[in-house]
């Protein structure tokens, strides 16, 4: 891709009612394509590791947020390592949700829009999925709007440093290191940013950033 592709690609993108429409109907599509959105994850790869490190320690009837669960992959490890929390698996698309385990607390909903109220959540997640919520500022607020003071985040996604090694949608954003930590630094007590690998023996190559904060 070239450099006024990459450009242009990278412009800021407004979420019309069209726009918010489009996306939910993508991934009511995507649920069907297994390659692509797959139902499992290796517990081994390092951001399911990540994401269950980043999260303990969770007493017993704790609430956990799976912010844009997909198929549910992440939520049931989740799940497996505190089999005492209720996991809370939300995603903008039906059909993803009736894909995801049942023993998860499945809701259908938008990230900018979290049918809790304030203050509910003991942790929360977000592996590659605020990178479709377009308007990023609001859906940082809004996550950490429903978190208790004290209560964890991880996000794990793209690095914007990046753009360009994989296709991607036309709202898609993929952020720099610092953005996010400015937005959580915003809500959360601490926030901090480290790149990560898939594998414990292969060094992290850029692609991915794990944020972690604190309420």
């Amino acid at each position: 891709m070239g450099l006024l592709a990459r450009i242009f690609r990278r412009k800021s993108v407004t979420l019309t009612p069209d726009l918010a429409a489009g996306i939910r109907r993508s991934f009511e599509l995507a649920a069907a394509d297994e390659e692509h959105f797959p139902s499992t994850i290796d517990p081994r790869i390092l951001h399911v590791r990540a994401v269950i490190e980043g999260l303990a320690p969770l007493e017993a009837g704790a609430r956990v947020l799976d912010l844009g669960c997909g198929k549910g992959r992440f939520a049931v490890h989740v799940k497996q390592a505190f089999p005492q929390a209720a996991v809370v698996a939300l995603d903008l698309a039906e059909a993803m949700l009736r894909r995801a385990p049942a023993s998860l607390e499945r809701v259908a909903a938008s990230m900018l829009e979290l049918p809790f109220p304030s203050g509910v959540f003991d942790a929360a997640y977000a592996t590659e999925s605020l990178e479709h919520a377009v308007d990023i500022e609001s859906a940082v607020a809004e996550l950490c709007r429903v978190l208790k003071p004290g209560a964890r985040l991880v996000i794990i996604d793209k690095n914007a440093r990046q753009w360009g090694r994989l296709e991607t949608p036309p709202w898609e954003r993929w952020f720099r290191e610092e953005e996010l930590l400015e937005l959580l630094r915003r809500h959360c007590r601490t926030a901090s940013c480290q790149p990560i690998s898939y594998w414990e023996d292969v060094p992290p190559d850029g692609l991915f950033l794990c944020w972690n904060a604190a309420k």
